[in-house]
């Protein structure tokens, strides 16, 4: 009886390990935060953002998860296909992990998430990912500067804003010379690791103008909403809404946050304010340390309530 219990219970496991891992991060981010500021120190600095513009800057934060999740979808469309639900949660597990642990060590979440849901290889899955984030951090700094360069107005920093956009298309046009000179200079043995990176990057021009161009949409939307929410908490110039926005991002992307972004996250965006024109005296530092907590905090809850959101879809599929 004993022996017919354990393999019920080992497939129980297998089949739900995705809901056991989506719940087990919500439960350690909620005991997390709970720890290091409260749940009601979060809910009075809410109060103070207003719940009006809240709400509607968590909304349109979660609605770049899907972006994002639709990204991977369509980069993978024979291992995905149908299958997007399964798919977000994969995704929301990723970005809570990532959110979660220090040094993107959450990175290394995705290649084994993606073998163990869709079959994915290592190599495949890791070098997908390699390019997502070079999309990622290309985006993010082309859509922040934005601020800037409406700030300036000048028509020759407009000409190398638009050269800035249009530089991933013509590395990805060099990528098939790129890969043809690791052939050669790598031994044989290697020619299989090879071709797994080849398959992680898009195939053709069409579907890389795709991932590229709901990768801009992605970052667009999200540094939008967080210079909008900096600018309704009294941070000033435009410019500088849009700096500590890229400050705070670039502090996720680039592998330098502490566990959860804490400490590391706000002040990346007040020091991203002040060098787009921010006040640096007390009072101006002041106002940019609430405001980068309210920012955090607000990215916090969108990725709990994306990750909570995931788990529900997942369930009803």
């Amino acid at each position: 009886m004993t022996s017919d219990c354990e393999p019920d219970r080992r497939s129980w496991l297998v089949r739900n390990r995705m809901t056991l891992l989506s719940a087990g991060a919500i439960a350690a981010y909620a005991a997390f935060v709970e720890w290091f500021w409260g749940w009601s120190a979060l809910l009075r600095q809410w109060s103070e953002i207003g719940v009006g513009a809240a709400s509607a800057a968590l909304l349109l934060l979660i609605a770049t998860y899907f972006i994002r999740c639709y990204r991977i979808y369509d980069y993978f469309p024979s291992e995905t296909s149908g299958r997007f639900l399964p798919l977000f949660r994969v995704t929301q597990v990723h970005n809570l992990l990532n959110i979660m642990l220090p040094f993107r060590a959450g990175e290394t979440s995705f290649p084994l998430l993606m073998r163990s849901e869709f079959s994915v290889p290592l190599a495949r899955g890791t070098a997908a990912l390699l390019v997502m984030r070079l999309l990622d951090l290309h985006a993010l700094l082309v859509v922040a500067v934005v601020g800037l360069v409406f700030g300036r107005g000048s028509i020759g920093l407009w000409l190398v804003w638009f050269a800035a956009l249009a530089s991933p298309l013509l590395f990805f046009l060099l990528k098939d010379h790129a890969i043809a000179l690791a052939r050669r200079l790598l031994p044989a043995k290697f020619e299989p690791v090879v071709e797994e990176l080849e398959a992680g990057l898009p195939g053709t021009v069409a579907a890389f103008l795709r991932a590229w161009g709901m990768t801009i949409l992605n970052w667009a939307v999200k540094v939008i909403v967080l210079a909008w929410v900096l600018a309704f908490m009294g941070v000033a110039p435009l410019a500088a809404c849009f700096g500590g926005a890229l400050g705070g991002e670039l502090s996720s992307v680039l592998p330098m946050h502490a566990p959860a972004g804490v400490g590391t996250y706000p002040a990346a965006i007040a020091a991203g304010a002040v060098s787009f024109g921010a006040p640096a005296g007390r009072a101006g530092l002041e106002l940019l340390a609430t405001a980068g907590v309210n920012a955090h905090l607000l990215i916090i809850v969108s990725a709990v309530a994306g990750t909570l959101l995931s788990m529900v879809l997942g369930k009803r599929r």
